[in-house]
């Protein structure tokens, strides 16, 4: 299952980034987005939702969501 396709408000544990980007990855990383870390989405928007990881909220695009398998 990825992100986008997830429960608002539920946590999820983070198993695999499918990104052919390694800039993406890296700065995945840097947020605390990687396998095994908690990630809760927060809210949606259009074409976007918010996430929670760690201490932080993002704001990630759909496609990115897709990305993150959880």
């Amino acid at each position: 299952m990825n992100l986008a396709n997830v429960q608002e408000g539920k946590e999820y544990i983070v198993r695999d980034v499918q990104t052919q980007d390694e800039e993406l990855n890296a700065f995945l990383f840097s947020l605390g987005c990687y396998s095994g870390e908690p990630i809760t989405v927060v809210s949606r928007r259009k074409g976007s939702c918010v996430v929670s990881i760690q201490d932080g909220r993002y704001c990630i695009d759909s496609r990115l969501a897709q990305a993150i398998s959880v």
